[in-house]
């Protein structure tokens, strides 16, 4: 199956919501534990057995792990392979981009499933110009992988790039943002029951004028303790909510060490977006 084809089956059955594993050092202190590598992996494992057997896709953010070195990335390859074992999508948040052959060893490090660390997506930044992005889509495609590119988030520095405009070829001008949708649009035309080549796109980015029906999926980063509320996912997508999945972090998080109430948050949380 397609990265696309699971994306759906995983909301039909588990409900939108992803659930972000970002183990930020205040968090780890909140549940009692040091900021190290043994408290790191008391947390993340924790957060694993109560978050991916009841989420379509969990989201470790990759700097956290990252930032204790070798010890903290092996953290993350379990991270991953038990999310995946108990039924979640793993969608791993990297925001990689370069060019060339470099763009070629992050699509191998992360998308092909010959490697310790790979996930069944990863994020992407495409601002060295979309064509820069292309072994890992090639990569993607290969291995039924998928691929979210950062298009409209909701940082207060982003429309500064996001929000230029520029000319789109037939004498007038489109938003930066606009031409990454319109990319997205083509690598999906087609694909049933949706592409796998998808969109970031804030839940508190409030009006725009955008059209984010691309058939692909769409990360949807800010849900809950950010701000971003189910009115907010209705409203900003619209007729493509379907495709979306809220992704919250703190607000699940919060709930632990105890695995029950992470549990039942997501639950409640899915149910909300559900309805």
């Amino acid at each position: 199956m397609t990265f696309g084809s699971r994306f759906a089956a995983a909301l039909e059955a588990r409900g939108p919501l992803c659930a972000g594993i970002d183990p930020h050092a205040t968090l780890l202190h909140e549940w009692g534990l040091d900021d190290d590598v043994a408290g790191l992996e008391r947390f993340a494992l924790t957060a694993v057995e109560g978050l991916a057997p009841h989420v379509a896709v969990v989201k470790p953010q990759s700097a956290f792990y990252e930032r204790f070195g070798s010890r903290g990335v092996a953290v993350l390859e379990r991270v991953i392979a038990e999310s995946r074992a108990a039924g979640a999508l793993v969608l791993l948040d990297v925001k990689r981009g370069d060019i060339g052959s470099t763009t070629q060893a992050y699509a191998d490090a992360y998308l092909d499933p010959a490697s310790p660390l790979a996930a069944d997506a990863i994020t992407a930044s495409p601002y060295l110009g979309f064509g820069s992005l292309d072994p890992m889509i090639d990569t993607a495609r290969k291995h039924d992988a998928g691929l979210f590119v950062l298009a409209l988030t909701s940082n207060k520095e982003g429309p500064e790039v996001q929000h230029a405009r520029t000319e789109d070829g037939a004498g007038s001008t489109e938003t930066v943002a606009g031409r990454m949708l319109d990319h997205l649009r083509q690598l999906n035309a087609g694909e049933e029951p949706l592409g796998s080549f998808g969109a970031v796109i804030g839940a508190t980015i409030g009006e725009s004028p955008l059209d984010f029906a691309f058939n692909g999926p769409i990360l949807a980063p800010g849900f809950g303790a950010q701000g971003g509320t189910v009115a907010d996912i209705r409203r900003i997508f619209g007729s493509a909510v379907s495709a979306v999945t809220p992704s919250s972090s703190r607000e699940l998080l919060r709930r632990g060490p105890s695995i029950e109430a992470m549990r039942d948050e997501a639950l409640r949380l899915n149910e909300e977006l559900r309805a």
